[in-house]
């Protein structure tokens, strides 16, 4: 469905620091590039929170029917700690540890990456290119910025001129830093003593006799810089220019600061035109720490087996859970949250059911077509998933009203409310109908419907106590009879 000529999109640019009306470079085309993992690790929750509020910019800019290239890289080169410049590179320590190839490390936790990915049920991005098969093109990227006079080669490394590029630049135009104040709170780092400056950041760094991951460049047998690697991806899929650069708010400083720098430093121009930067997920009220413990990975919420929470959830659950919060917002997992998500889901989910059996009247008493503009606005209004729901709920409520026969619509407007629910919940939230895809769920299903013809049975002998007991019992393990004209029903609560 072609939308986009009457949808207008407001994104929050982190670059200007205000919402902007979304103008594409290409009409009815988007490029978007969001960074992804560095593969040491298994995928945490932070990183879910970030990929998801992407994945669902990336279906509704599809659903409104743009033609979108989404670029997700994978960090398999193994940048550094301590800010990418000094310390030991993260996969081949792990590597070391485990005493297998640092490759085995990339596939082993590539892999869990798209594993918990696709049991969130994102979409893949259009290209997912990684750092190693890209070191070409970083090579050619450094050598046109040492030719531009901002890096110099020391030692077989080569760092970027940060203090020469802030002579005709800004270094800080994003993160909004003053290079006087990076000056004065910077501490000499052990590793650092081959810069200039300790603003300078690595675009190549020679590699060590033991460094396992290294490539031969016009410098030094080595590896790139953490930074370099996305400004080479993104400016190679998508060119020197496009619309919209993504990543969690961890990056903002210095990682997507840098990717300007070298970009405005190799080619004269600020990649993106609009910045987008996803929160922190908090666990109880305070920052995911693995060194403090206050940390659960998603495995361990989907099965359940962690001690933060009082049961598992499924991931549409959690999902849901997730949209619930504006990606610019912190988001606090607590169980509390969890189970009242797990409530609102389930009402939804019911919602819909009820929804694919109502009756179209003659003639409408709901103005169909304003609530389905009001999704429409909170989405345009920087993916406002959040205020979406509430729209979502608001239909939740028009289908009980329609079911009750004290409001009526059109059979042409309980189509469109049809079409818009399902769009907005399943094809934009990303979510699923746990009753038609969970196995689990559908034999509960089954389950619970044998008890209510045993209800019924009762009911039909006038044994009230068998039915009540029935009831009772169902209801003291989380499962709500309903009984109505069409019949008993059951939901989840």
């Amino acid at each position: 469905m072609q939308r986009f000529n009457d949808q207008i999109i407001k994104i929050y640019n982190t670059l200007s620091g205000k919402k902007e009306i979304f103008k594409p470079i290409n009409k009815g085309y988007i490029g978007m590039y969001v960074c992804g993992p560095t593969v040491y690790s298994n995928v945490h929750l932070g990183n879910v929170r970030t990929f998801m509020s992407f994945d669902i910019v990336f279906r509704y800019l599809k659903h409104l029917g743009f033609k979108v290239r989404y670029v997700r890289n994978i960090t398999d080169a193994g940048h550094l700690e301590n800010d990418a410049d000094s310390g030991e590179d993260k996969i081949t320590k792990k590597a070391r540890l485990e005493q297998i190839e640092p490759m085995e490390v990339v596939q082993r936790y590539t892999v869990d990456f798209h594993n918990v990915l696709n049991t969130f049920n994102f979409l893949p991005p259009s290209i997912e290119p990684t750092a190693t098969g890209h070191i070409i093109e970083q090579i050619e990227l450094i050598s046109k910025i040492i030719e531009n006079g901002f890096a110099y080669v020391i030692n077989g490394s080569v760092y970027f001129n940060v203090h020469k590029y802030n002579e005709t630049k800004d270094y800080g135009i994003l993160s909004k830093r003053k290079l006087e104040d990076l000056i004065h709170n910077t501490r000499e780092l052990d590793g650092q003593s081959d810069k200039k400056n300790p603003q300078d950041f690595a675009l190549w760094k020679k590699a060590e006799p033991q460094h396992i991951m290294r490539w031969p460049s016009p410098w030094s047998d080595g590896f790139p810089g953490w930074h370099l690697e996305c400004t080479a991806m993104s400016t190679k899929y998508l060119g020197e220019k496009f619309d919209i650069h993504g990543g969690g708010m961890d990056l903002k400083f210095p990682h997507h600061e840098c990717e300007i720098a070298q970009n405005e430093a190799a080619i004269g121009v600020n990649p993106v035109n609009y910045w987008m930067h996803a929160n922190m997920l908090e666990l109880n009220g305070q920052r995911m720490s693995k060194s403090t413990g206050n940390t659960v990975n998603p495995d361990e919420l989907l099965s359940g087996n962690n001690t933060f929470f009082s049961k598992a959830f499924s991931p549409s659950i959690i999902r849901f859970f997730i949209a619930q919060a504006q990606y610019r917002s912190v988001l606090d997992l607590t169980d509390a949250g969890l189970l009242a998500s797990e409530k609102g889901f389930n009402r939804l989910m019911d919602a819909i059911k009820t929804m694919e059996n109502l009756k179209a009247s003659t003639k409408s008493s709901i103005d169909i077509l304003s609530w389905q503009q009001s999704c429409y606005n909170a989405m345009n209004d920087d993916f406002n998933s959040p205020i979406l729901i509430a729209q979502l709920f608001e239909a939740v409520k028009y289908i009980n009203q329609i079911k009750e026969e004290t409001e009526t619509l059109s059979s042409e407007d309980l189509e469109i409310l049809k079409n818009t629910v399902n769009n907005f919940v399943f094809d934009i939230l990303g979510l699923e109908n746990n009753a038609k895809t969970n196995t689990g769920t559908d034999k509960l299903s089954g389950a619970v419907d044998v008890l209510i013809r045993l209800r019924q049975d009762a009911r039909a002998n006038k044994d009230f106590t068998m039915s009540d007991k029935i009831r009772d019992e169902l209801s003291d393990v989380g499962i709500q009879l309903k009984d109505g004209k069409e019949g008993t029903t059951f939901s989840l609560s």
